[in-house]
């Protein structure tokens, strides 16, 4: 005799997408730009060129020993309101950890390509420091203690690039 086995119930594929959303949000706690902290699940890390963002976007590295360094702590708190600044002035976010995982705008990036980072604007890996570079590709700010975020977006919006992207915004 052949026993027939019971069909699954039929779920509809969307509740199950929601589902793994919300399951990953729930279980993974995320401060500025995404970053995944004290997550155990592996992610696939991608490597990093800052050429590749050249008059694309303003990248803003932050430099620190690890995620327990208490000038990492204060910048990324300093941030950590003002996405939609980020957003507006193409800005993107890259914490550069000695210890830790490192990240671009919250995903993960490579080991080799935060030690390339670090020797490029020799920065020790003992060393906190905020580096702002244009979409020229050139450093514009340089500092070695936490900074306001309205600090760094007035300094990006007095630059003439940003200027002509303002006055084109206006014109939409």
């Amino acid at each position: 005799m052949i026993e027939r086995l019971s069909q699954p119930p039929e779920v509809n594929n969307s509740v199950l997408i929601a589902l793994t959303l919300t399951a990953s949000i729930v279980l993974s706690p995320v401060s500025i730009a995404g970053t995944v902290i004290g997550s155990t699940h592996s992610i696939k890390m991608s490597s990093f060129n800052l050429s590749s963002q050249k008059w694309q976007n303003r990248v803003l590295l932050v430099f620190a020993p690890s995620v327990d360094n208490h000038s990492y702590q204060q910048q990324m708190q300093l941030f950590n309101q003002h996405q939609n600044g980020f957003t507006d002035r193409d800005l993107v976010l890259l914490q550069v950890l000695a210890t830790d995982k490192s990240y671009a705008n919250g995903q993960p990036i490579d080991e080799s390509s935060a030690a390339n980072l670090r020797n490029r604007f020799f920065v020790d890996k003992d060393n906190f420091r905020v580096i702002l570079v244009g979409k020229d590709g050139g450093v514009k700010r340089s500092d070695t203690t936490p900074v306001t975020a309205t600090a760094i977006f007035e300094q990006i919006d007095t630059m003439p690039m940003r200027q002509q992207e303002m006055q084109e915004q206006d014109r939409k």
